[in-house]
């Protein structure tokens, strides 16, 4: 009867094992082969445009890095970051952190009309925005994840969410603590993902207080600053968040230690507090950084998506069917 009960749940793990392999996958109703039949250009059309956009401006892949955060943080990855605003309706473009600050709107919309040519209404923004983001990081010389995909967008957008759950740069490190384990986020998992400030610039408004009104920064990395970040003038002018900004690497933290964080918040990580020896373990680690920051995004990517029936799959990623 024993050998019996063991040749039963052998059969089975087999046979669950054989799944997985054929399916891949899944959480909830996400799978990562989910445009397997549906679409399965899909993968290559995201990641050609992404690496065609990237080639063309580095800066871009954190831009379309930072699209996928703005959006997963405020009601989850709804793609509701991507509504335009119209006559009865405003999205979030306009919320204080995303004002004249986020962009990629055309890169997403040059994949979604391509992948509505070749597989119509069957991608969704949402799932273009979880890709992108990944493929945007590993273009940049940074780790990959296995997306889960099935995603659905939202129909509305909350401007008040975006403006109270997406953290600023001038952020102390109890409220980046706060904001991120609002998210269900670790205080290990907050610094992992700040490290997505290995890439990208940041405009001067951003951190002119920093720059001249703190005292935990650089002197010489300061003075650098200074020509193109006046103390009136310059709003829009850019620096990059760290020393090299088109590379996906692990140079952010070294930087914090040496007090270069170009932002109030990214020098919150590394000031005497609880998470300078996180900050520690990523300079000395680089490959442990690579391995939390892939896990933190996946679960990131994960945060209260639409499924199933909830939601729709736009035809247009700027507006509601």
């Amino acid at each position: 009867m024993a050998l019996s009960a063991f040749s039963f749940w052998f059969k089975l793990s087999t046979f669950t094992l054989c799944l997985l392999v054929l399916f891949g996958t899944s959480s909830g109703q996400l799978s990562t082969n989910f445009y397997s039949t549906r679409c399965p250009s899909f993968r290559n059309i995201v990641t050609r445009a992404v690496n065609t956009a990237v080639s063309n401006e580095a800066r871009m892949g954190a831009s379309l890095l930072r699209l996928h955060f703005h959006d997963c943080f405020v009601n989850g990855c709804d793609a509701s970051v991507l509504l335009d605003d119209t006559a009865n309706f405003t999205g979030e473009k306009t919320a204080r952190p995303n004002s004249n600050s986020i962009r990629g709107f055309d890169v997403i919309d040059n994949i979604k009309t391509q992948l509505e040519s070749q597989c119509p209404g069957v991608v969704s923004c949402a799932d273009i925005l979880s890709a992108a983001a990944r493929d945007s990081v590993v273009a940049l010389g940074g780790p990959g994840w296995n997306v889960l995909f099935g995603r659905r967008d939202s129909t509305t957008a909350s401007l008040s969410g975006a403006n109270s759950n997406l953290p600023s740069g001038a952020s102390s490190l109890s409220t980046l603590i706060s904001s991120f384990s609002n998210q269900g986020f670790t205080a290990n998992e907050m610094v992992a993902l700040s490290g997505a400030h290995t890439i990208g610039q940041a405009r001067c408004t951003v951190f002119r207080n920093r720059l001249y009104n703190d005292n935990n920064i650089n002197a010489s990395f300061a003075a650098s600053l200074t020509p193109n970040c006046p103390t009136s003038g310059g709003d829009n002018n850019l620096s990059p968040l760290d020393s090299t900004a088109t590379s996906f690497d692990n140079r952010y933290f070294s930087d914090l230690i040496n007090q270069r964080g170009l932002l109030h918040s990214d020098q919150e990580l590394f000031n005497g507090g609880s998470a300078d020896a996180q900050v520690r373990t990523y300079n000395s680690n680089p490959t442990t950084f690579f391995r939390d920051f892939a896990s933190a995004m996946l679960k990131m990517s994960n945060l209260s998506p639409l499924t199933g029936s909830s939601g729709q799959v736009r035809t247009n990623c700027r507006r509601t069917n």
